[in-house]
């Protein structure tokens, strides 16, 4: 075993915890505004969008729940992470939604669609996804170092230090200090997922060896056998595009660049280098599940097969520079919650019901403070999360029955408040009368299973259909107003001062995935396609890179 904890591994790990706060504070200096600190200015280039959305889409419990689950169950478990992977192409197409409604928060863009009361509901969700996605991540990165350093550095200690370092350099650089910051983090993280695959495959004697210890089932791109059946991916998929819609830090992911486009290329391709990253993660599991076999050793939980790799594959230095990344993964994340959330609560709590006319310091200041009481809830929930896989499924499908109403309410313009209402409540009460049902219990966080999610969903979005039709229709002028902005380039300047910004149509920017029954009326198709050119060849190229992945993953497990 070349594992353990060294005084070269602390070092290491003290630099870069040292490195990234002191780059934080340093960038801090941009911040002059409210705007500054909650949305960057909305000045990021495409290549700071790919880094933060990839930063902050990618945590700890990531690759613990996927090594964990290939160890346990074969390579066809990478569809619990790459179920994201089938919709991601769509991505491109939603992006611009998020800036086109020129807002700092999504419980903004709700209240603006169905009234300040669903606003309410949904800043209200949001606070609770934040706090339990944080909780999820914390005990990821807990268990990860627990492993990988022989229990010689406690986690809870490690964990302090990692909150230390984001909860500074956030607090005083907002999104700024984050999303820069996301970038040399997300290059930690793409090597953290290479990392262990080459003293991995010496230690087992190479591919050849794997395939002697391991069933056939385990190098299969797709096997029932896992776990993973055709329908199972389908909810997964469902869980995934649903969900994206609604989660509240999807403002920072698309509206913060400096266009469009650069929103677009940053939400897609920061993804799709997630799931490229996947391909390293499953294989991680892979080796270890040789390993074990190999040597004799018995994990009493696959979650802690990426850490055991660690500690087993690593030589003093590297193993310091594992857990940095490890960090990394969870400091980028957290870091772009902590301001979302402070944003939430200022926007749609205090500016709202507190303080209506607050200067614009003060919003700044009750920003800092309030994201940094948020994230606090979030460490203390981290000590209730027992199975990280579950609890990180759990958080994406609150967001899914949440995603009824943002997605519906973008693709039909008769959605209203009710339909909304009535589809959160339906789709939440029958997931836990389900589970209850099924478990005879009544708890937070259930083992995530297709069925239960299947059923809610589909019920949420008939009961938003329903209600939305035989209930009166919101207000005309609401309505026009919104679906106006959608309508309209954000990233291009009115003609003139107090004009409204030119339609996208005109150029090339108008949006496939918008008030779909708008499809059965000729005018929507005139100038098809040059009328929705940016979506359509960006839509087709980001297919051709997720064909691309599936074929490298089917490559890779054909190595004999």
């Amino acid at each position: 075993m070349q594992g353990g904890f060294h005084g070269l591994d602390l070092t290491v790990l003290i630099a870069y915890l040292a490195g990234i706060t002191a780059f934080g504070l340093w960038l801090s200096r941009r911040v002059k505004s409210s705007d500054g600190f909650f949305r960057g200015n909305r000045q990021f280039r495409w290549w700071i969008m790919i880094g933060q959305a990839f930063g902050t889409g990618t945590h700890a419990e990531n690759f613990v729940a996927q090594a964990g689950a290939t160890f346990a169950s074969g390579f066809a478990t990478i569809w619990y992470q790459w179920k994201n992977m089938l919709i991601t192409p769509f991505y491109w197409l939603i992006a611009p939604w998020y800036r086109r409604s020129e807002r700092t928060t999504l419980g903004e863009i709700l209240e603006d669609r169905y009234g300040p009361r669903f606003g309410m509901v949904y800043s209200l969700f949001a606070i609770a996804f934040f706090v339990l996605n944080q909780g999820v991540m914390l005990q990821a990165a807990a268990k990860v170092v627990a492993v990988a350093t022989g229990n010689r550095l406690s986690p809870n200690s490690v964990v302090l230090a990692m909150a230390g370092a984001f909860l500074l350099y956030s607090f005083f650089g907002g999104l700024i200090s984050t999303a820069y910051s996301d970038f040399i983090q997300g290059l930690m993280i793409i090597a953290l997922s290479m990392m262990l695959i080459p003293s991995g495959l010496a230690a087992v004697g190479g591919i050849a060896g794997m395939r002697k210890v391991l069933p056939p089932d385990f190098f299969r791109l797709y096997s029932e056998v896992s776990g993973l059946d055709v329908f199972t991916i389908a909810m997964l998929a469902v869980n995934g595009i649903v969900g994206i819609t609604a989660q509240p830090h999807m403002i920072s992911m698309c509206a913060t660049g400096n266009t469009e486009r650069a929103g677009r290329i940053g939400q897609t391709y920061g993804s799709l280098v997630k799931r490229l990253c996947t391909i390293g993660w499953a294989f991680t599991g892979l080796i270890v599940a040789a390993l074990v076999v190999q040597r004799g050793v018995v994990l009493t939980d696959g979650e802690m097969a990426f850490g055991y790799a660690c500690q087993t594959l690593l030589v003093p230095g590297l193993t310091g520079l594992m857990v940095a990344c490890v960090l990394a993964a969870n400091m980028a994340a957290c870091s772009n919650f902590m301001v979302n959330s402070g944003a939430l609560f200022t926007n749609n709590f205090y500016k709202k019901y507190i303080r209506r006319e607050a200067t614009d310091r003060r919003s700044l200041w009750i920003g800092r403070f309030s994201g940094f009481g948020l994230t606090l809830l979030g460490i203390v929930f981290a000590l209730t999360v027992r199975n990280v896989l579950h609890a990180f499924l759990f958080t994406e499908s609150i967001a899914a029955f949440m995603g009824i109403t943002v997605l519906g309410g973008i693709l039909w313009k008769r959605a209203n408040r009710a339909g909304a209402f009535m589809a959160v409540l339906l789709s939440f009460g029958l997931y836990y009368l389900l589970n209850v049902a099924d478990t005879g219990r009544l708890q937070l966080v259930y083992t995530w299973k297709p069925e239960p999610f299947g059923l809610a969903m589909a019920a949420g979005f008939a009961a938003f259909f329903l209600f939305s039709w035989v209930s009166r229709p919101e207000a005309p002028e609401r309505v026009e107003r919104f679906f106006d902005n959608m309508s309209r380039a954000s990233d291009v300047p009115p003609a003139s001062p107090g004009q409204p910004k030119p339609l996208a149509a005109g150029l090339g920017k108008d949006l496939i995935m918008l008030d779909a029954p708008g499809w059965f009326r000729a005018a929507r198709w005139k100038g098809f396609p040059g009328r929705y050119k940016e979506d359509l060849i960006g839509f087709g190229l980001a297919w051709i890179m997720v064909v691309a992945l599936i074929f490298l993953a089917w490559g890779i497990m054909q190595l004999r």
